[in-house]
């Protein structure tokens, strides 16, 4: 990864760390994605939760209409990630 994509992610994070209210949230959020991009990524925390519940990949399919591929992700990341194991 190059330097300045580096420091486009820093800068994205510090402004995500910045939002305070639910609201601020929304507004950022809503504002910076398009709604498809907004609903999948509600979608695969919907998913990750679901997952460390217990669900079965066709329960959330159902559930959330997620594609296969993203939930196969999804459980790698909870498996051998960081991120969602902290969150989730």
């Amino acid at each position: 990864m190059s330097d300045d994509v580096k420091k486009y992610y820093s800068e994205l994070y510090k402004v995500i760390l910045s939002l305070q209210t639910e609201k601020d949230c929304e507004e950022f959020f809503t504002d910076l994605l398009t709604m498809k991009e907004l609903d999948s990524l509600a979608q695969r925390v919907t998913a990750g939760k679901l997952l460390k519940k217990g669900e079965t990949y066709e329960q959330i399919i159902s559930k959330t209409d997620i594609s296969s591929a993203t939930l196969s992700r999804i459980s790698r990341s909870l498996k051998y990630g960081t991120g969602y194991k902290k969150f989730l």
